[in-house]
């Protein structure tokens, strides 16, 4: 880490919040840094700034158990086969940006799966809607059909 990139606070002692009222202890959580890869020159092979976060899902506490299957639903193949939530942030060169945005992501996933669905209610078109596709179907039908007979031309 160089001199001019300001400190990694240390993490809360009761966790990190995913969203409000929804937290992690930090023996839930595991963040790595490695070498980032792709273009960048020295910068890339020499800093450890790529971060990847592991939550266990099982430790998220606050989460209903529908919105945990939606987040299961939603991370689809982010979730490992022991049951961790896998984020990677390697866009930026700094290792606290990275991150970050990794635990932003974490964040943005378990607030779309808080979001309950609307149920569908099953609607049937209105008497009006039924005439006018009829009619619209009629006067198609008509244009096509002069086309074959050879139409009005004069």
């Amino acid at each position: 880490m160089t001199a001019d990139e300001p400190l990694i606070p240390p993490p809360q002692p009761d966790g990190i919040e995913l969203a409000p009222g929804v937290r992690v202890p930090d023996s839930g959580v595991r963040i790595a840094f490695s070498r980032s890869g792709g273009p960048g020159g020295q910068n890339v092979n020499k800093v450890n700034s790529k971060a990847e976060v592991w939550v266990r899902l099982d430790a998220i506490a606050g989460l209903h158990p529908e919105a945990l299957e939606r987040l299961k639903a939603l991370a689809g193949r982010k979730i490992t086969d022991a049951g961790e939530l896998h984020i990677i942030a390697e866009t930026s060169r700094s290792q606290h940006q990275n991150r970050e945005d990794a635990l932003t992501r974490v964040r943005q996933l378990v607030l779309q799966a808080m979001v309950r669905p609307k149920k569908r209610r099953t609607t049937k078109p209105s008497k009006a809607a039924k005439r006018r596709r009829l009619e619209s179907k009629r006067k198609r039908s008509e244009v096509k059909s002069n086309r074959r007979a050879g139409g009005d031309r004069d």
